[in-house]
């Protein structure tokens, strides 16, 4: 980090900070938390005690006021290279933060902002459905206005942090005959009647970090628990999707150049035919490759941290092309390391688990291309 100019002192320090953090609160506990495929609520009220969760928010709110999000990316970075995939604040902090910041009024904002920096309150948020992933205008779950209260009803699936969730913000049609302009975003909270969940979902990878299925029968949510106005969730949406898929891209770029790290590292001392593996010609180059490529994608990265405006196809770019670049790494690095590669103790195989969802989630590769592909006019 020293040498990338986009950071400051500020930033390094702050670096520092989460890096102790994590070597105390976390890593301790993630071979526990993988286990038992969830983390304990304390890691959260630890970490809004170090100042970790929504550092963006105004101070009246408990947050620091900060509106750098390079302080973001550092804390995504520095938790992608622990490995510590279990307690999932970058959606906490980068998707979901900016809701309940720009959407929420002064009373909404009283209700859940402390609680979402002290980490007393976990938040999740809603989209995906059993029939509708990446097609956001295909979900069927409805809220229908009666009188001060919508009632919700429907389903969703694969929601990170569906268990712990304290907050979920539930993304649901208030007008199934206006297409997208009728979808709207309403908070659901923990102990209201009619919302349960579902089972802690068994995935290949990231497997402290609960993911779960939600259901909603006849919810009674307040009306004084929308977000924004009736109508233009979909338009919200699409306004937080870029700076969610450049969280995901500087994640990946962070996994990815660790496991290079440890594979180089390996590959100078595992031995072979009497002399280091990394000193035969092939490996050597598939070594270059992959340095070259890191930094080829370290520097457009950066730039998109560095730009004050993301647009949503720069966004979809880094997102796409950082996770592909992930999984050809980490691919090729199990590979490098042979058979204990394949051995879960070794953490490039938990490396090559956890980053297999990368291409699918916050929008999949080929949604990616087809965002690239119309901003070309195609």
């Amino acid at each position: 980090m020293v040498n990338r100019t986009i950071f400051s002192a500020d930033h390094l320090a702050f670096a520092e900070l989460v890096r102790a953090f994590i070597d105390k609160e976390i890593a301790p506990h993630h071979e526990r938390w993988e286990a038992e495929g969830i983390v304990d609520r304390g890691v959260w009220q630890a970490a809004g005690a170090a100042g970790l969760l929504g550092f963006f928010v105004d101070e009246r709110y408990g947050g620091a006021g900060v509106t750098d999000r390079r302080f973001n990316a550092i804390l995504t970075e520095e938790m992608a290279r622990a490995g510590a995939s279990g307690p999932a604040f970058g959606l906490h902090n980068d998707i979901i933060g900016p809701y309940l910041t720009d959407l929420t009024n002064d009373e909404q904002r009283q209700r859940w902002l402390p609680g979402f920096c002290s980490g007393d309150i976990i938040t999740a948020i809603a989209m995906s459905e059993p029939g509708a992933g990446s097609d956001l205008q295909g979900i069927t779950t409805t809220a229908v206005r009666d009188g001060d209260s919508y009632v919700l009803n429907g389903q969703k699936t694969f929601i990170s942090n569906g268990i712990l969730a304290d907050l979920v913000i539930v993304v649901a049609r208030t007008d199934p005959a206006a297409g997208h302009r009728g979808i709207s975003l309403l908070v659901v909270e923990r102990g209201m009647a009619g919302f349960e969940r579902g089972r802690n979902l068994d995935k290949i990878g990231q497997k402290a970090q609960d993911t779960a299925e939600l259901f909603f029968a006849d919810v009674r949510v307040p009306a004084a628990n929308l977000l924004g106005a009736e109508g233009q969730g979909f338009a919200y949406l699409m306004r937080n999707l870029p700076f969610e898929r450049l969280s995901i891209a500087v994640a990946a770029l962070a996994g990815a150049e660790t496991v290079f790290e440890q594979t180089l590292a390996y590959c100078k001392q595992r031995q072979a035919f009497g002399r280091p593996i990394g000193s035969f010609q092939h490996n050597r180059f598939v070594l270059a490759e992959l340095a070259t490529e890191l930094r080829l994608g370290r520097a457009f990265v950066d730039q998109c941290l560095a730009e004050p405006e993301l647009t949503a196809e720069t966004a979809a770019m880094a997102k796409w092309w950082c996770t592909e670049l992930q999984h050809r790494i980490v691919d090729r690095c199990l590979q490098l390391h042979g058979g204990y590669g394949y051995m879960r103790e070794y953490p490039v195989a938990k490396a090559y688990l956890d980053a297999r969802v990368q291409t699918i989630y916050g929008g999949t590769t080929e949604i990616m291309k087809e965002v690239i592909g119309r901003s070309l006019g195609l």
